[in-house]
């Protein structure tokens, strides 16, 4: 399939959701994309507000920001966190409605 649901912008903020510590490196190990297009969307993501950088020693830790509203015109009465909460869920699997 050559498109997703989900941008590698939304992607990269569940991967932060996930792992507050998470690397840029791993981040773009699960995205299949280089590691500076990585900085660059999580670059994106703290200057836009949804993510905060700080340091942990030598290592930087990000918090996301659950409660600003989604950018959509269509999901702006939606917060990132509900967002984080709903992709999140693992009992989401498909199951048989038989």
């Amino acid at each position: 399939m050559a498109w997703g649901f989900l941008t590698n912008h939304a992607q990269a903020l569940l991967c932060i959701a996930h792992d507050p510590g998470v690397r840029l490196r791993e981040i773009a190990t699960t995205l299949g994309i280089t590691e500076r297009a990585a900085f660059g969307i999580v670059t994106d993501l703290v200057e836009a507000g949804y993510v905060v950088k700080g340091k942990n020693g030598r290592r930087n830790r990000y918090e996301v920001q659950v409660d600003k509203p989604l950018p959509e015109a269509l999901l702006r009465q939606r917060t990132v966190g509900q967002l984080v909460d709903l992709l999140a869920h693992t009992d989401l699997e498909t199951h048989d409605h038989a």
